[in-house]
């Protein structure tokens, strides 16, 4: 099969590998879509340490190729949807209801697990095989297209989660730090969870009009605008919750600092290096204040209530795909989604 390989740092190129097969308890599916993410941009750029000769990628569709022994409900040809986190749905974590944890058996020790793209082959190939498919595997109603569901398997499941992590209430005021794919979803998220006002902080004009499109009420740009000053004055007197989509020290930190006492700061970024929190906008510790950090929920069940949610029009996703390219053309995607270029929001990739 074809598949595009990492090989170091700004290293990667499509070959032909030896297709994957089933094991006991596997799964592998014919990809018929899958995406570049954010993620996938830190690993070529060497920023997260994976091994060379590893398959990145890990927002996968596709179609049940084989199945391995132990796997039932499922045929060969159904169409599926897999999480970027693939849980096995017996460990201490996951039966303590945090699946993206998930140790295999380990307890927390693990710190997450398997992850597509990341810990094992993942999913910009023509083949993936599927760990744990019993618990990972979500059929995708016949009514719905890759398309409208692709985004699910990663972005839309950590940026709705940073507003479920936040614990949002009908009425909140909500501030997103960074309108980029994650920090998109985490605008619609909180759109779902029913906030009243959601304010969108970027300085990418493409990403403040999708920003709208998403559920934003009010988009600031931080290059023109006090976004502090002004989101206090919105909010009177500062944000019920602050979702940070980036990972910088200077978001984190604006964030914080755009809270009310007793507000909630949401953390969806992977911060490197240093984070520091401010003792003035902590308020020395005693503004009741609470920060939250969620990883990518995963596993069928969650693929399924998203699927569900999509499925009767309470979100679309797909004007979020803005690119798309074949996979022997997948040097040009990276290149263009590095760059920002085009108005490019998030690339599908076809195998």
């Amino acid at each position: 099969m074809k598949a595009n390989v990492f090989h170091g740092k700004n290293k990667i190129r499509v070959e032909e590998i030896e297709k994957p097969r089933a094991g006991a308890g596997e799964a592998v599916i014919r990809v018929t879509l899958t995406t570049i993410c954010g993620t996938d941009l830190h690993i070529v750029r060497g920023e997260y340490p994976v091994a060379p000769g590893l398959i990145i990628g890990h927002e996968p569709v596709g179609v049940i190729e084989e199945l391995g022994e132990g796997i039932s409900g499922y045929n060969v040809g159904d169409r599926v949807l897999v999480g970027a986190i693939t849980p096995c749905g017996q460990c201490r974590a996951c039966l303590s209801g945090h699946s993206a944890q998930c140790g295999h058996g380990e307890g927390y020790e693990a710190l997450g697990g398997w992850r597509f793209g990341n810990t094992i082959n993942g999913a910009q190939a023509e083949f993936l095989k599927v760990p744990n498919a019993q618990a990972n595997l979500a059929k995708i109603p016949d009514e719905l297209s890759d398309e409208q569901v692709v985004l699910l398997a990663d972005i839309a499941s950590t940026g709705f989660s940073g507003a479920e992590s936040a614990r949002i209430k009908i009425g909140d005021s909500v501030v997103v730090f960074a309108q980029g794919p994650i920090g998109l979803c985490a605008t619609a998220g909180a759109k779902l969870m029913g906030a009243a006002l959601i304010i969108g902080i970027d300085g990418d004009e493409n990403r403040l009009a999708m920003s709208k499109r998403m559920g934003a009420d009010v988009t600031l740009d931080y290059r023109d605008v006090d976004v502090m000053a002004e989101v206090k004055r919105l909010t009177g007197g500062g944000a019920d919750v602050a979702i940070e989509a980036l990972g910088t020290q200077q978001t984190f930190e604006s964030a914080l600092r755009c809270l009310r006492p007793a507000g909630t700061l949401s953390s969806l970024g992977v911060y490197s290096g240093k984070l520091e929190i401010p003792y003035e906008a902590f308020a020395a510790g005693l503004g009741d204040h609470r920060i939250v950090t969620t990883l990518c929920p995963g596993g069928k069940e969650r693929m399924r209530r998203l699927m569900e949610v999509v499925r009767y029009g309470r979100v679309d996703l797909t004007p979020l795909l803005t690119h798309t390219f074949p996979l022997d053309r997948i040097g040009e995607a990276y290149d263009l989604f590095g760059e920002r270029l085009d108005g490019v929001m998030k690339v599908a990739i076809r195998p």
